[in-house]
């Protein structure tokens, strides 16, 4: 008896080599597809890469992995990278924020809230009358520090908002929809009035979910060898002559299967798919062409703000440095008129990010709020920030190692008026049936949030059409 044949699987461009470009060829390699991902740099992985050097371990983007997304374990799973895991030490579970030039500890317990300097008395008494406001639906959208500002006031907005901003943004609250920067908050205005009440009620729920039981908080992690264990790991997981590298992606069309025309910096190509996956960041959707005629239907995203961030990694002798460094690190609100967003403890946030006797910080600068000098020399940064850090942690004398990682475009602002961008990607995908899109400048900019958008594009591509 002959076995009937399977019907052939569809082939499928993928447009950027980033997080959520390498999760979905990933998952689509393991259902069976023929993938090309087409990434425009040298390597993969977007901002997400890892340098070991002489005992050091820098990380060039973002520095640890929240494990509040499902995608996230579910990923790490599917790579049998559970070995590779290592959770943040003992020493990461205080935060620091700036005030009046010291490092005040942010509070994680209601007595330590009370106790905390960070806040004033009065301050203090605003954020609880939160409790009494009734669920409300807002007819427009509205700054995210304006809303914070309805609910809590304004110290919570300038020493609790602003410095948690700019260091998960590098962004600017005035700026940010509190509608698409913070969906989550938005929702709990609407269902409880309340925002205290509303995360009261998400906490009853996770322990009903959970047996009656508190769950666990979320885990900070890392691998050992740093966040690029994810990336090779991915990147190891796709077929030889699958990635094309160098290649930047001008205009795609079908006709009825889908074409793509890519260049090398010398040629251009076109290859044949029957349908395009894109996980472009918003200057290169703004900067395609889509469809037969050439149009640019998402050319309004070059408005979406991408503000510059440099990355400073400072290696020192331990005996450089005053302060204990006992917590993740410290955000610098605005008001504190300093150089820097926020300086993360490298060293205490991970076991094996400095040799023996040495301790390492990244310091990050620029974002929104200080652009011009995101794009310093890394000479012209270190004379910027020597002094703060002279004064916030007691760092004497000059670093033993520096690496400094610059990114002119490093993460997309869901500012005011950010619906109209994701009305255009809607739109866009409408008209062209087959042509999927995703990534940090529709679904989320953390790296969680962009695994789970290339395990959703991986979905919808493969899904009867």
């Amino acid at each position: 008896m002959t076995t009937p044949a399977q019907p052939a699987r569809a082939t499928i461009a993928i447009l950027g080599g980033g997080i959520t470009g390498l999760t979905a060829a990933f998952r689509l390699v393991s259902r069976g597809y023929s993938v090309r991902l087409f990434e425009q740099t040298r390597r993969l992985g977007g901002s997400v890469g890892s340098e070991c050097t002489e005992g050091w371990l820098i990380e060039r983007g973002p520095n640890s992995l929240l494990e509040s997304e499902p995608a996230l374990a579910e990923i790490v799973q599917s790579l049998g990278l559970q070995d590779q895991l290592i959770t943040s030490l003992p020493t990461a579970k205080k935060r620091f924020i700036v005030r009046r030039g010291q490092l005040c500890d942010l509070p994680m317990s209601p007595g330590g809230f009370f106790k905390t300097p960070l806040f004033s008395f009065r301050g203090k008494l605003r954020l609880f009358g939160d409790v009494f406001r009734r669920p409300r639906t807002r007819p427009t959208d509205i700054s995210l520090g304006e809303f914070i500002r309805q609910h809590f006031g304004q110290e919570a907005v300038d020493y609790g908002l602003n410095p948690f901003v700019s260091g998960v943004y590098a962004g600017d609250p005035g700026k940010l929809s509190a509608q698409y920067a913070f969906p989550k908050l938005w929702a709990m205005e609407q269902s409880h009035g309340s925002i205290l009440r509303g995360m009261g009620a998400a906490a009853k729920a996770r322990r009903a979910a959970n047996g009656g039981q508190r769950p666990p908080r979320p885990r900070l992690i890392s691998f050992t060898r740093g966040l690029q264990t994810l990336v090779d790991a991915l990147a190891a997981r796709l077929p030889e002559g699958s990635v094309q590298l160098g290649a930047r992606v001008e205009a795609v069309w079908s006709g009825p299967r889908w074409q793509v025309r890519w260049h090398d910096g010398q040629t251009s190509h076109t290859e044949v798919f029957d349908k395009v996956l894109c996980a472009l960041p918003s200057g290169g959707l703004s900067q395609l062409a889509v469809g037969a005629d050439g149009a640019m239907p998402l050319a309004g995203l070059a408005q979406l703000e991408n503000p510059p961030v440099s990355s400073l990694f400072l290696g020192f002798r331990r005996e450089q440095v005053r302060h204990p460094l006992d917590g993740f690190g410290a955000l610098i609100p605005a008001l504190e008129r300093r150089p820097e967003l926020g300086i993360l403890f490298s060293s205490s946030l991970f076991a094996g990010r400095a040799p023996e006797g040495h301790v390492a910080l990244t310091v990050m600068v620029g974002g929104v709020r200080q652009p011009v000098l995101a794009r310093q020399s890394t000479d012209e940064l270190l004379a910027t920030v020597t002094p703060s850090l002279r004064d916030l942690l007691g760092v004497n004398g000059a670093p033993v190692f520096v690496r400094h990682n610059f990114w002119p475009a490093a993460i997309p602002q869901y500012n005011l008026g950010y619906g109209r961008h994701l009305a255009a990607i809607e739109a866009c995908e409408r008209a062209h049936p087959g042509l999927f899109i995703g990534g940090n400048t529709r679904d989320g900019i953390s790296v969680p949030q962009c695994l789970r958008a290339g395990i959703n594009l991986a979905g919808k591509a493969d899904s009867p059409s």
